[in-house]
């Protein structure tokens, strides 16, 4: 400002006012699509940590299941090593074999209750452990998908700056890829995995 009171503008204040007030619809459009971009990827972002959340929890539960599981099974052989001494009790000169045939018997009914047990915490386990497998693969699916509308937000930020189209195209096709990678997270989908399932057949 002078002492006369008007202002000199630099060359970069009238880009910057004629950008905003001028009607450039090259602008409007680079501006439009970075929004867009950037709430893609926030919703793109949120999905990514939420299924990584999931992972961690079910790998939790599979991990509680499996301890579940190992002291069905330690209970299980203290019972078989009960139902032996038992057994072995029963061939002793002396005692009443019925009562110890009647614990044998007892032993064997508990020990299958207990395996019963022992097995479904470890399928329980191990379906916990796919749920988490399949969740932090979503989860690097989003992430994939997320860092595409990344790259296409900084390749319309050079496009606004440089004005070149061919940028502009590039990053059409770059935020294209990513939604693509979203729709196949959001549907669970591994084109990765199928055409390397393929190769290996």
């Amino acid at each position: 400002m002078s002492e006369q009171g008007f202002h000199v503008h630099g060359p970069h204040d009238h880009a910057v006012e004629h950008a905003a007030h001028g009607g450039d619809s090259f602008s409007n459009n680079i501006a439009v699509m970075t929004a867009i971009l950037a709430t893609v990827g926030a919703l793109f972002g949120y999905l990514g940590g939420a299924t990584q959340n999931d992972a961690a929890l079910f790998k939790n539960n599979a991990a509680i299941d499996k301890t579940e599981a190992a002291n069905a099974w330690n209970y299980y052989q203290a019972k078989s090593n009960k139902q032996n001494l038992a057994e072995m009790a029963a061939t002793l000169p002396g005692v009443d074999p019925a009562k110890y045939k009647a614990d044998v018997a007892r032993y064997e009914g508990e020990k299958g209750e207990i395996k019963k047990k022992a097995e479904k915490f470890e399928a329980s386990s191990t379906d916990w452990n796919h749920r988490s497998d399949a969740a932090m693969h979503a989860h690097h699916q989003w992430a994939l998908a997320t860092t595409a509308e990344q790259i296409a937000i900084s390749l319309a930020a050079i496009t606004l700056l440089t004005r070149k189209k061919w940028l502009m195209a590039g990053a059409y096709g770059v935020a294209a890829v990513g939604l693509v990678l979203g729709v196949f997270a959001w549907l669970h989908i591994d084109p990765l995995g199928s055409m390397l399932a393929g190769a290996a057949h």
